[in-house]
């Protein structure tokens, strides 16, 4: 069983910052992406930043220069340093990667359970 986990969220000012860390494991045999989501209450979950395989990164506009997705797909690793977090951040985020779990499986979509990030004065 493909799984994801999470962690690094919590509470922190506006400001301040937080990392995430997601971890793959399971019977993976190739990641074809890696990226981080994010969900706030009544909004629409959102592609924050990601990692090709090949090592292209991604960001939506409102995080560039305040967040870097960094990690390892070959070692099934993803991070997201957040920095200087503002209200509108606090969210979900989810890991997210799209795998195979073997030669002849088709490509799919998996995700962690979410880690709360929570921006407050």
């Amino acid at each position: 069983q493909v799984q994801l986990v999470e962690s690094g969220g919590g509470l922190v000012q506006p400001g301040g910052s937080l990392r995430l860390s997601c971890a793959a494991s399971g019977p993976i045999f190739i990641i074809y992406f890696m990226g981080w989501y994010r969900q706030a209450p009544g909004k629409q979950r959102e592609l924050v930043a990601s990692i090709s395989s090949s090592g292209t990164k991604n960001y939506i506009d409102s995080v560039k220069g305040r967040f870097t997705a960094s990690g390892d797909i070959a070692a099934k690793t993803l991070y997201l340093q957040m920095n200087n977090l503002k209200l509108e951040d606090a969210a979900v985020y989810y890991c997210n990667a799209d795998l195979r779990t073997a030669p002849s499986r088709a490509r799919n979509t998996y995700w962690g359970q979410g880690t709360q990030v929570t921006v407050s004065s």
